[in-house]
């Protein structure tokens, strides 16, 4: 009797802890839009050479490196990427390294000192403290942002570590999307990592030359940064614009209600709604969390596909000709309540054509869902799907 009040206790402080620290951070989700750019943009799809350009423009770096991840390993690319970072601070280059406590948890702190001692400076996004510790154990800073002497900039669906390289037999061929951006655009990324800086080290970064003069690019763009609040209303918008086509890439399916009405309403009205996910999965409950949306999707006519060879982990959205979305963010509740993301909106329709033939690329090494398959499932993916629905808000 003395455990199970024991659980009781623990668990009434843990959900009054998840509530209360949700309340107290709501003033800090604001949505914060940048103006509309023109920036060069190159468009990566496999690590390696996504890896080979990142390296190359650190070599070249001469004033500072400005990196924030997600996830940073500790295996063999890992490594490269460190001894890249000491071997730049140690020629007088100013290097920031920002990684979320949780995504890279478990680095280890003799690495952490390795770096302070060359000169690089480390910071843990989101550490968790009390109060509100568990809320703050539940958050992420999702964004991957790197700015290289103010003038170059990538944001997207890569992280570090051998699975994102295709090293990793567990996954196979890793499936991403990923932005290399030279113009206007950098502004705005190096301005965002700013600010993540200062939340996480509360020191400011505020002198001019981290911000050179800037070119305008031919691409017109938009950076977006949500922090667990206003992507749902994002989405919604760029749903309720499409006239003929939507196309949704995301390794994690899991819709808010309304962000689902709108994907409904949007089929209800002609509009051909086409889904990209993986067959695989890199965590617990997470794909079959996606099955119930995918019933009601195809009983109203959507196409849904799981990519087969490899993983599939891009963050994508395209509305008709006329617009995408590729940045951090995935098509769940994580992305759209908790989590700190980074979007670019590109409005240019050559640049929206280049994302959609990449997207039939992948289209074309996945298996269409039916409706068949679906009510073949078995008892025990069902019990999954039900399990997955209850934590599909912290999944």
């Amino acid at each position: 009797m003395t455990v199970f009040f024991a659980i009781v206790i623990i668990l009434a402080f843990i959900y009054f802890d998840d509530k209360l620290g949700e309340r107290f951070y709501k003033k800090k989700k604001a949505k914060i839009v940048y103006q509309e750019r023109q920036s060069d943009f190159s468009f990566f799809i496999d690590g390696t050479q996504l890896f080979t350009d990142y390296f190359a423009e650190i070599h070249k770096a001469t004033h500072h490196i400005h990196i924030l991840f997600y996830i940073v390993k500790t295996d063999k690319i890992s490594q490269q990427f460190f001894q890249l970072l000491k071997q730049k601070a140690e020629e007088g280059v100013r290097v920031r390294l920002l990684v979320d406590w949780v995504g890279s948890f478990g680095l280890p702190k003799k690495l952490i000192r390795s770096l302070k001692e060359s000169g690089v400076e480390f910071a843990y996004a989101y550490k968790p403290r009390f109060p509100f510790f568990f809320y703050q154990l539940n958050r992420r800073n999702h964004r991957k942002i790197t700015v290289i002497d103010g003038k170059v900039g990538y944001i997207g669906g890569f992280n570090i570590g051998k699975e994102y390289v295709s090293q990793d037999p567990n996954f196979g061929q890793w499936r991403d999307y990923h932005l290399k951006i030279v113009g206007e655009g950098v502004y705005d990324l190096q301005t965002q990592f700013c600010r993540d800086w200062e939340e996480a080290t509360k020191t400011s970064i505020v002198e001019h030359q981290y911000f050179p003069p800037l070119q305008k690019g031919t691409v017109a763009h938009q950076l977006v940064a949500t922090n667990g609040h206003s992507l749902e209303q994002q989405f919604i918008h760029f749903i309720r614009q499409a006239s003929k086509e939507i196309v949704i890439g995301s390794p994690y399916f899991i819709p808010s209600r309304a962000v689902m009405n709108a994907l409904l309403e949007a089929l209800s009205r002609g509009v051909k709604v086409t889904i990209l996910v993986p067959l695989k999965a890199d965590h617990p409950f997470v794909k079959e969390a996606a099955y119930p949306y995918f019933y009601r999707l195809l009983k109203s006519g959507a196409h849904i596909y799981r990519f087969y060879q490899g993983f599939y982990h891009a963050k994508t959205m395209v509305i008709d000709d006329k617009c995408c979305d590729i940045g951090t963010a995935n098509f769940d509740k994580r992305s759209m309540f908790l989590n700190s993301e980074m979007n670019c909106y590109v409005y240019d329709r050559a640049f929206v054509q280049q994302v959609k033939k990449a997207i039939q690329r992948d289209l074309a090494r996945s298996e269409q869902m039916t409706l068949d398959f679906w009510q073949k499932r078995t008892l025990w993916q069902r019990g999954k799907e039900s399990l997955s629905s209850i934590l599909s808000a912290w999944l």
